[in-house]
């Protein structure tokens, strides 16, 4: 296999995990790994507090699957660490998932216990994707979860996501994405913009203020550059000040201005009377600096156009990860279950609906097996997982980012009112198990 070389961060075998090949080689060695089995995805709760989740990361997930090989690079790194022994070795060598996947369609909200993807093949090719795909869903998913409860609290005026400088590099740009999905408007990662299309924003820095002799040379430069319609950030001295400096410079015509600091509620009603008394009632204001779907939703009556929303959205706004977990239900055709004490899992392959009232409303969200009878489904049910991948290869027509964006604000309107409310209280429909 010839010297170690570096594993690059385009790889994705090495993503799988110690455990993962333990398993592996022990199922390997006893002639269990070609048992036919169904893994399933899903959170036994949603974080403390909410009422919904979004499913984010599918698409990254079957685009990760499909890359998922091991190079001789990443083999050698396994043999000479002894990770595995040498007839696990040679099946890696020849991975490829071969089985199928289904599962809700990114932008579709999830509550505890529902079948968010379902992967069925051999034990060995199904389980060594167990950490890639929580990686990616657990991730994007609690993005999209914080990120829609920010556009909700916003309530139509666009946010901006500007997370990139806290978070890890390579999550920045997932997380741009998984923001874009739930609703934010722009975002100021370049990366992500040209991976996935989505619009790019940005102003600039107090560090660009700081670097002029002034305030005014600082609002000359950008405006001569970036013309009228650019944003001028006004608070890094004195707001009033600033404000009179950048209509002075930029003319009524200015496009917005930021403030980063401060409390920005009552900052932006002063500079919105202050901006109106100078001519400039076209001016758009920009509010940023530690912003929340709280902080979000007490501006809400305050005069902000937009809003720039940086950690809490990459973080999940406190919930960094969706608490999802890939379990085992079925082996050979027969269903199969965890029994741990608050850790229990449902066995079987798990199918799902969503039950409305006929005004559009949903109500329930019904889950049942191979085993049970299949609900009747009524003229407002909807089923919920779609075929993804069929004998390892990714089906046609799959839904796009913007299928996804459309999806999640459809859902969204079909929530009961207090599914909405950013109180903490119960899922916003109950899950019921046939």
């Amino acid at each position: 296999m010839g010297s170690p070389e570096p594993v690059t961060s385009a790889s994705t075998a090495l993503l799988t995990d110690h455990y993962e090949l333990t398993m592996l080689a022990s199922a390997l060695s006893n002639d269990t790994a070609d048992r036919p089995c169904v893994f399933e995805v899903f959170a036994r709760r949603l974080p403390d507090g909410r009422r919904y989740g979004v499913v984010a990361g599918t698409a990254r997930v079957l685009e990760a699957i499909a890359d998922f090989r091991f190079t001789d690079a990443e083999l050698t790194v396994l043999e000479q660490t002894a990770v595995v022994d040498a007839a696990t070795l040679s099946w890696l060598a020849d991975y490829e998932f071969r089985g199928d996947i289904d599962g809700y369609p990114e932008g579709e909200l999830y509550f505890p216990d529902s079948p968010i993807l379902t992967v069925s093949g051999s034990f060995a090719e199904a389980v060594v994707l167990e950490t890639l795909v929580l990686s990616i869903l657990n991730h994007d998913s609690a993005v999209a979860s914080a990120a829609a409860r920010m556009a909700g609290a916003a309530h139509g005026r666009p946010i901006i996501e500007m997370g990139g400088r806290r978070t890890h590099e390579y999550a920045a740009v997932a997380a741009a994405r998984s923001a874009y999905l739930a609703g934010f408007a722009t975002t100021s990662n370049l990366e992500a913009g040209r991976r996935y299309g989505i619009p790019t924003r940005g102003t600039v820095a107090h560090a660009f203020m700081l670097l002029h002799d002034s305030e005014e040379a600082a609002f000359r430069a950008q405006v001569e550059r970036m013309g009228a319609d650019t944003t001028l950030l006004v608070d890094t001295y004195d707001i009033t000040e600033g404000i009179e400096t950048a209509v002075r410079v930029a003319g009524p015509e200015l496009g917005a201005i930021r403030i980063d600091s401060g409390d920005v509620g009552p900052l932006a009603r002063k500079a919105r009377d202050q901006l109106d008394s100078l001519g400039a009632k076209d001016t758009r204001i920009v509010v940023s600096g530690d912003l929340d779907e709280h902080a979000i939703a007490a501006l809400r009556a305050e005069p902000v156009d937009a809003y720039g929303v940086g950690t809490s959205v990459v973080t999940g706004s406190g919930a960094p990860t969706a608490g999802m977990v890939y379990k085992l239900v079925e082996v050979d055709g027969r269903p199969v279950a965890k029994r741990s004490a608050h850790k229990e899992s449902r066995g079987g392959r798990k199918y799902a609906l969503r039950r409305h009232r006929d005004t559009g409303t949903a109500v329930e969200e019904v889950v049942w097996t191979d085993s049970a009878d299949r609900p009747p489904a009524g003229p407002n049910d909807r089923e919920l997982q779609l075929p993804l991948v069929r004998e390892g290869r990714a089906v046609d027509d799959l839904p796009t980012l913007d299928d996804a964006r459309a999806r999640l604000r459809q859902a969204q309107i079909t929530l009961p009112w207090e599914g909405l409310k950013l109180s903490h209280g119960e899922p916003a429909i109950p899950t019921t198990f046939l």
